[in-house]
């Protein structure tokens, strides 16, 4: 008895260490996705008035997942609001830093480069523009025909 006992023992462990190196995979400290794994709009998005984003800081438009910082007046930078790391979307900005919730990867709102891990790719960069009044991400719309 006490033979399958320990083999039912070596069994459990074996299962138990491969699921935990799937665990460990799934979240390592490399950045996987890097910029081909994050999307970036692939149509134009409309974010709302350019006056939204501070002069000197940033916002964060979760929903759309983009993240537009202003470092003078009508100038804008935009970037995915993905995180690099886990795919997450950021949730806040503090300190000219965007803050991924699910493992604390930060990034700077101005370049979007990692400034803590376990990130190490820096947030794609996305098009922007002022049309119209207002704020828009993402490739230009093709001409209708």
């Amino acid at each position: 008895m006490s033979g399958q006992s320990t083999r039912r023992t070596v069994l459990k462990g074996a299962a138990l260490a491969g699921a935990a190196g799937l665990g460990v995979a799934a979240c390592s400290t490399e950045s996987k996705l890097g910029h081909a794994g994050v999307p970036t709009p692939t149509a134009p998005v409309a974010l709302g008035s350019p006056d939204e984003v501070p002069v000197g800081g940033a916002k964060l438009f979760r929903e759309q997942r983009i993240l537009v910082s202003c470092p003078a007046k009508g100038q804008y930078k935009a970037f995915s609001a993905q995180c690099t790391h886990a795919g997450c979307v950021l949730d806040k900005i503090e300190d000219n830093e965007g803050n991924c919730p699910c493992h604390g990867s930060r990034f700077d709102v101005t370049t979007g480069k990692a400034l803590q891990g376990p990130a190490t790719v820096p947030l794609p960069a996305v098009e922007i523009r002022v049309e119209d009044g207002e704020l828009v991400a993402g490739p230009k719309a093709a001409p209708s025909a």
